[in-house]
C-alpha cells in the first residue's frame, strides 16, 4: 500500500488511503470439514471453541454436514491456523475451500520426482497474469490453483506445467477428487470403516453372547465351560475374557479418544456415557475373575457380553446412521452431477468460421471460448448463443417443465438440456460464477444454518450428558442401598446375580439408554432433506431460520408488476375505425415506432412481427422526419403518410379530432387496467390499440388457495389506483396499497408485523429489496439465473406464483417432522430412562439388560434421521396439481 501511495504522489498527485473500504473486504470465509463429532456438545464445544479466536467473526458449525463454515479476517488468522486450532479442541479438520468468489483448480502432477521440482512448478504458475494463490502438497503430487477467471484459466495452467522443464516430463490432469468428490470419499470412508469395525466386534462378541446366553443351557457344552482352570476360575470365563477385550480397547478405541478430547475441553459427549458404561461392565468383569481364581469358594457372575455387545450395538447404531445421513444431502450431489463431464471446444477464424473442434473435460472450460452443443447434450457452461437454434429444457435448473426457445444472443445455463438444433455459445461465467455452482452454494449454505429451534437441543445437550451420569450412578446407589437394607424381597434377584450386580446393570442400563445424538439430529436433518427437495422443486430456501419463519406465515405482501402480472406489456386489442388491412396497419405503425425506446413501443413491434414471415429480423418501411414527443408518442412520415402513435393529447395537440367511438374504446380500455393508444394516418384516427401487462395465468388461483391455507393476501405496488384496483379485484385481493415507493412497502410490511401478523413479502428483486429485508421472510420471484438474490430468504425459480404455496407448505410439513424428531427424541428418553433404571421391575418383574439399552439407544438416532428422510417423499399440495401453470407464452 506504501509503494502504490508513494508511486501516485511521484507522480504529482496526493494520495490517501481508503481505510473502510479495504476493511470491508477483509472477511474471508472459509469451509473445513470436521472428523470425529458424535454429537451437539461436540458441535457447541468446537463453536464456542472457535469464537473465542481473535480474528474470528462468526462461526456456524453443523453436526448433520460435519463442517464448519468460518467467517475471519486473513490478516489476523489464517485458515491454517485455524485447522489448527480444530485440531487442538480434539477433532480432524480438512479444508473444504476458503475465500468466497475465487476460482480453485486442483491438479495432479505426474512426473514429479523432488521437491525442488514441485517448487519450479509452482513459480512458473505464480508467475501467470490472474494467478491468486498456489497451494504445493508435493507427498499427494498436486497442485491448488485460485485465479481470476476473467483473466486465465485451468487449460493454460496444464499448457504451462507441461512445458515446463527441458524434458517435458510433466504431465497435469484435473484432479478427480475434486470438492464434491473428496466430501463423497470421505463419506464412503466413513461408512466403511464403521461397517469394518461392527463386523470385527460381531466376530468377537457372537461367541462371547453364546458362550453366556446359550450354551449355559446345553448340558454337553455346559459341564465343559464350567470346568475349574484354577480354584473357581472357568474355562467359559477364561474365554469371555479374553475375546471381549480386544472389543473393549481397540474396537472401542474411538469411544475413549472421543471422551477424552471432550472431557479435556469441559464438556460430556455421548462417547463419555458409552466409555464409563461399557468400563463399569468390563472392570467388574475382570474384578470377579481375578476374585475367582484367588478364592477357592467365590461364585462370582461377569458381564463382559453386556460390554462386547453394547459396542457392538453402538457401532451397528453408528454405521446405520451415518449411511442414512449421507442420503439426506443427496439433493447437492445431483445438483453436482447436472454439469457435464466434457465439451465440444471449437477454435473460429476471424470471419467466425469453424476451423477445428476437440472434446475436453468440462472443468477446463474457460470464459470467452466457444462451445458446440449438440441435441441432446448438456449445455457445459452458461453463455449466451453466438448461432444456430434450438429449444432447451431448463426443469433441471429453474424447474420449468415446458422448453424455452433459444436463438443467436439469448442467455443458456450450464446443465441444462439441448433438444433439437445445434448451438454454438460463448461461456461467459465458468467454474464458481455458474448459475449451478451459485445454487450448490446457496444449498450448501442453508444446510449449515441453524434454525432458531436448533438452540432447545443446543440448551438441553449441554446438561444432558452430566445429568444421566448423576441419574445412572443414583440408580446404582438406589438399588445397592435397597439390597443391602433388604429393602426388597430376595427373591427378585436372579439366581446368577447377587444385589451388586443387579444394581450395576440397572445403572449401566441407565447410562447408555439415554441418547443425545437423537436431539442433536432432530433439527439439522429434517432442514437438510427440506432444503435439497425444495432446490429440487425450484425453491430455493437459504436455511433454517428461513424454513423456521415461513412456516408461521399468515399474511403476504405481493409486488404488482413482475409479480402477480407478467411484468411486460403486451398489445392485448386493436380496433380499426377505417376499411384497412391490419398487416398494412401495423407495418406503418411499427415502422413509426421503431426508432423509439418505450416499452409500449417495443410491445408494439413485437405484435407487429406476427404479421411478417421474416418474423425474426423484420425489415419495416423507412420513416422520415422521426419526432419523439416525450410522454405523448412518436409521429413519422412513412409511405408518403403522415403517422402519429400517441394518447389523446397529442392529437389533440395535432388537430386531429377524436372520433366517439375511439373516445368509448379509451374509456372501455381504461376501465379494464389497460393503456389506450390511437392511431392517427394523414390527420384521422384510423385505430386504438389497448396495451395491458397481463395478471399471471393462475394468480387467482393461487390467492384463493392461499385463503384456504388461512393466509390473507394484500397487493402494494407503485402503479396508479385505476390500473392497481381493477388487477386487484380480477384475482380476488380485497386489500390494496398503490403509488408506493420502495421505502413505503417496508413501511406497509412493518405495520402488518406491528398487527401481529408473521408477514412474507413476495416481490422480484430490485425496487422491493427493502419490503423483503423488512418481511419475516422474503421471496424472490422471476430470479432466472441471477440466484443470489441477497434480500431474499426465499428464491422461487421458476418465476410461478404456484411456488409461494410450495415454499409455506414445504416449511410447514418439514416443521411437523422436526416437532415429530423432537416428540421421538424427546419421549424416547422420557420414557427409556426410568424403564431402564428398573421403574417395571418391582411390578411386572421387567429389566432392561444393558446391552439391549444399548441397541435402543443406537436404534433412536437411526429412527431421527429415517423419520427426516420421509420428507424426500415430499409431494405438493393435490390443488396446484390442477393448476396447469406451466410457461407463460403470450400469443
Amino acid at each position: 500500500e506504501e509503494s502504490i501511495l508513494e508511486a501516485i504522489e511521484d507522480a504529482g498527485f496526493q494520495a490517501a488511503l481508503i481505510q473502510d473500504e479495504t476493511d470491508d473486504k477483509s472477511v474471508q470465509v472459509c469451509r473445513i470439514r470436521i472428523n470425529g463429532m458424535t454429537c451437539t456438545s461436540c458441535s457447541s464445544t468446537l463453536e464456542n471453541a472457535l469464537q473465542a479466536v481473535p480474528g474470528v467473526q462468526k462461526v456456524q458449525v453443523a453436526l448433520a454436514t460435519e463442517e464448519a463454515q468460518i467467517h475471519h479476517d486473513p490478516k489476523i488468522i489464517t485458515y491454517n491456523q485455524l485447522m489448527q486450532k480444530i485440531e487442538e479442541t480434539g477433532f480432524g479438520a480438512v479444508l473444504v475451500s476458503t475465500g468466497e468468489d475465487m476460482s480453485k483448480i486442483n491438479l495432479r502432477i505426474d512426473g514429479v520426482r523432488t521437491v525442488n521440482s514441485m517448487r519450479m512448478l509452482e513459480n512458473s504458475l505464480q508467475a501467470l497474469p490472474g494467478v491468486q494463490a498456489v497451494q504445493t502438497s508435493p507427498e499427494l503430487k498436486k497442485i491448488a490453483v485460485s485465479y481470476k477467471p476473467d483473466m486465465t484459466g485451468p487449460r493454460n495452467f496444464i499448457k504451462v506445467i507441461d512445458s515446463t522443464g527441458s524434458s517435458r516430463r510433466f504431465k497435469a490432469t484435473i484432479d478427480p477428487e475434486g470438492e464434491g468428490a473428496g466430501r463423497e470419499s470421505h463419506r464412503k470412508e466413513e461408512i466403511k470403516q464403521y461397517f469394518r469395525s461392527f463386523l470385527w466386534s460381531l466376530i468377537f462378541t457372537t461367541p462371547v453372547f453364546l458362550t453366556s446366553m446359550v450354551f449355559m443351557y446345553i448340558p454337553g457344552i455346559k459341564h465343559g465351560l464350567d470346568t475349574k482352570v484354577v480354584n473357581m476360575l472357568t474355562i467359559g470365563e477364561v474365554i469371555r475374557w479374553v475375546l471381549s477385550t480386544p472389543v473393549q480397547f481397540i474396537i472401542g478405541r474411538r469411544f475413549y479418544t472421543g471422551s477424552y478430547k471432550a472431557l479435556r475441553h469441559g464438556s460430556a459427549n455421548m462417547d463419555v456415557l458409552i466409555a464409563l458404561g461399557t468400563n463399569a461392565a468390563y472392570f467388574y468383569s475382570v474384578y470377579t475373575v481375578i476374585r475367582a481364581a484367588s478364592s477357592p469358594d467365590f461364585e462370582g457372575t461377569d458381564f463382559f457380553e453386556t460390554s462386547a455387545m453394547l459396542i457392538s450395538f453402538i457401532l451397528l447404531g453408528k454405521y446405520l446412521e451415518v449411511l442414512a445421513k449421507g442420503k439426506t444431502s443427496e439433493a447437492i450431489a445431483k445438483l453436482m452431477n447436472l454439469a457435464p463431464e466434457t465439451a465440444i471446444l471449437l477454435s473460429l477464424d476471424e470471419e467466425g468460421n469453424v476451423i477445428s473442434e476437440e472434446e475436453i473435460d468440462s472443468r477446463l472450460i474457460q470464459k470467452n471460448d466457444i462451445i458446440k452443443i449438440i441435441p441432446g447434450a448438456k449445455v457445459a457452461s452458461d453463455g449466451f448463443v453466438l448461432w444456430g437454434q434450438s429449444h432447451i429444457n431448463e426443469s433441471m435448473i429453474t424447474g420449468e417443465a415446458r422448453p424455452v426457445a433459444k436463438r443467436k444472443g439469448d442467455t443458456v445455463i450450464g446443465g441444462t438440456v439441448n433438444e433439437n438444433g445445434v448451438l454454438h455459445i460463448k461461456a461467459t461465467k465458468v467454474g464458481s460464477e455458474s448459475a449451478l455452482a451459485q445454487i450448490v452454494r446457496l444449498v450448501e449454505s442453508a444446510q449449515m444454518a441453524k434454525a432458531p429451534v436448533q438452540k432447545f437441543a443446543d440448551r438441553i445437550s449441554k446438561y444432558f450428558v452430566p445429568l444421566v451420569i448423576v441419574l445412572s450412578f443414583s440408580t446404582w446407589l438406589a438399588w445397592f442401598l435397597a439390597g443391602k437394607l433388604h429393602g426388597y424381597p430376595e427373591l427378585w434377584i436372579p439366581s446368577s446375580m447377587d444385589s451388586f450386580e443387579l444394581a450395576l446393570q440397572f445403572g449401566i442400563s441407565v447410562m447408555v439408554i439415554a441418547c443425545p445424538c437423537a436431539l442433536g439430529l432432530a433439527t439439522p436433518t429434517a432442514v437438510m432433506v427440506g432444503t435439497g427437495v425444495g432446490a429440487s422443486l425450484g425453491v430455493l430456501i437459504k436455511g433454517g431460520q428461513a424454513l423456521e419463519g415461513a412456516h408461521k406465515v399468515n399474511c403476504i405482501v405481493f409486488d404488482k408488476t413482475g409479480t402477480l402480472t407478467v411484468g411486460k406489456p403486451v398489445v392485448v386489442n386493436t380496433r380499426l375505425l377505417k376499411n384497412m388491412v391490419l398487416h398494412e396497419f401495423y407495418e406503418l405503425v411499427a415502422a413509426t415506432e421503431v426508432n423509439s425506446e418505450h416499452p409500449l413501443a417495443k410491445a408494439i413491434i413485437e405484435y407487429a412481427k406476427k404479421f411478417r414471415e421474416d418474423e425474426e429480423n423484420p425489415a419495416w418501411p423507412e420513416a422520415r422526419d422521426f419526432v419523439s414527443i416525450t410522454g405523448h408518442g412518436v409521429k413519422a412520415i412513412v409511405r408518403n403518410k403522415e403517422v402519429i402513435v400517441g394518447n389523446k393529447s397529442l392529437m389533440l395537440e395535432n388537430n386531429i379530432v377524436i372520433p366517439v367511438d375511439a373516445q368509448d374504446m379509451l374509456t372501455e380500455t381504461e376501465s379494464m387496467a389497460q393503456t389506450g393508444i390511437l392511431v392517427s394516418i394523414d390527420g384521422e384516427v384510423t385505430g386504438v390499440l389497448a396495451i395491458s401487462d397481463p395478471v399471471k395465468p393462475g394468480a387467482q388461483e393461487v390467492i384463493s388457495i392461499l385463503k384456504s391455507m388461512n393466509v390473507r393476501s394484500i397487493m402494494v405496488t407503485g402503479d396508479n389506483w385505476g390500473t392497481a384496483s381493477s388487477i386487484a379485484s380480477q384475482i380476488s385481493i380485497e386489500t390494496v396499497v398503490a403509488e408506493a415507493k420502495p421505502e413505503q412497502k417496508a413501511e406497509k410490511v412493518k405495520e402488518l408485523q406491528a398487527e401481529g401478523y408473521a408477514v412474507a413479502m413476495v416481490g422480484d428483486g430490485i425496487n422491493d429489496s427493502p419490503a423483503l429485508v423488512a418481511a419475516d421472510v422474503g421471496m424472490a420471484i422471476g430470479a432466472g439465473t441471477d440466484i443470489a438474490i441477497e434480500a431474499a430468504d426465499i428464491v422461487l425459480m421458476k418465476s410461478n406464483l404456484e411456488d409461494v404455496i410450495t415454499a409455506i407448505h414445504l416449511s410447514r410439513k418439514t416443521f411437523s417432522r422436526i416437532r415429530l424428531n423432537y416428540i421421538w427424541a424427546l419421549g424416547y428418553n422420557i420414557l427409556g430412562i426410568p424403564i431402564a433404571a428398573g421403574a417395571l421391575f418391582p411390578s411386572i418383574g421387567f429389566r432392561l439388560p444393558p446391552w439391549i439399552a444399548g441397541a435402543a439407544m443406537a436404534a433412536s438416532s437411526v429412527s431421527v434421521v429415517c423419520c427426516s428422510l420421509l420428507l424426500k417423499n415430499y409431494e405438493r399440495p393435490k390443488k396446484l396439481e390442477n393448476l396447469e401453470i406451466g410457461g407463460i407464452q403470450i400469443e
